[in-house]
């Protein structure tokens, strides 16, 4: 496993990180999660991925249960949540004060955790200034309740804002973003936040990096039995496959599947290991509903060395969909 530092700060994390979104507490119970976490850790992933809004909490009460039942050294792993949605009540949604301690004492009690290693605004809140929340952040911080505190799919002028105020009353400014990144959808990632990881050495944990899993080519002959895409309430990516652009990404899937087997490799490790070579990519987060699958997408570790300029730009000639400018890869 390698490990990449978080940005500037310190920390280092895992270049394989493992998320709970859909899985923990839905597919996976707190016995699955025991075995899918330990295959984990034993590959040398140290960081676990989660949010409030996940299965309204069930998903960090399985980890959290796992967790406790692992025993591992603290020291030695981190677990994130994530604050936006936490109920159906005006003072448990958004970035307010309140909701960000609530929802981070939430956290902690269903992670059974002292402190969160990582914490996320996990979406922008228009109606909640943004000082109010650096400053509800901050707080947590100096308190020993988070370690680093980040945002997930703000825009770049929103990280700066944050960044401002941080600076001009001296608080903790964010450490981390936690965008949507994969070969098709990119261009905020390696055009509008460029300027953030350079200026302030913002770090990054990134999610789907599989496309909710078209990337793994099971889509090119229709829809799988048990594909996420026939979950209840993921009717909206269900649209989303079947539309002119989402039918255009599948067939430059496949496409893909064939330089994939000439590199000789699965598209689905193809396209874990793109997302490594931008160096801004503090940590990959992986999902999995089963250890087989888990497995089988950190075996993607084994081909990096497969991954050449050449291979590279031929990814980009199917993609086709490179932003400018483009400085982001290695």
């Amino acid at each position: 496993m390698e490990y990449r530092r978080l940005g500037k700060s310190g920390l280092q994390l895992s270049a394989f990180s493992l998320g709970s979104w859909v899985t923990f507490g839905r597919q996976v119970d707190v016995s699955n999660a025991c075995e899918m976490m330990a295959l984990a850790y034993d590959h040398g992933v140290n960081f676990f991925d989660n949010a409030e809004i996940y299965e309204h909490g069930e998903s960090e009460r399985v980890m959290g249960e796992a967790l406790q039942k692992l025993s591992w050294p603290r020291d030695t792993w981190c677990v994130s949540s994530k604050v936006f949605w936490g109920g159906d009540k005006p003072t448990q949604v958004g970035l307010s004060r309140k909701h960000v301690t609530e929802a981070c004492h939430g956290a902690l009690r269903r992670l059974k955790v002292d402190y969160l290693d990582l914490y996320f605004c996990h979406r922008p809140d228009i109606l909640t200034p943004i000082e109010e929340t650096v400053r509800a952040m901050h707080d947590l911080v100096t308190q020993g309740k988070i370690l680093y505190w980040g945002t997930s799919e703000w825009n770049a002028q929103q990280i700066t804002e944050a960044y401002a105020v941080a600076a001009a009353h001296h608080l903790t400014p964010p450490t981390m973003e936690q965008p949507q990144y994969h070969l098709f959808h990119r261009e905020a990632f390696e055009r509008d936040l460029v300027p953030l990881f350079d200026e302030y050495g913002l770090g990054s944990t990134t999610w789907s990096p599989l496309a909710s899993g078209l990337l793994t080519g099971k889509y090119g002959q229709g829809v799988p039995d048990g594909a996420r895409i026939t979950l209840p309430g993921y009717e909206w990516l269900a649209k989303k496959f079947e539309s002119e652009e989402g039918r255009e990404q599948i067939r430059k899937t496949t496409a893909l599947e064939a330089l994939a087997r000439e590199a000789g490799m699965k598209v689905h490790h193809l396209a874990l290991l793109w997302c490594l070579q931008n160096p801004h990519v503090s940590s990959v987060i992986l999902g999995a509903s089963s250890p087989g699958q888990l497995q089988d997408n950190l075996d993607a570790l084994q081909h990096e060395v497969q991954i050449t300029p050449e291979l590279m730009e031929a990814i980009e000639d199917v993609v086709g969909n490179r932003p400018e400018p483009f400085s982001s890869f290695r």
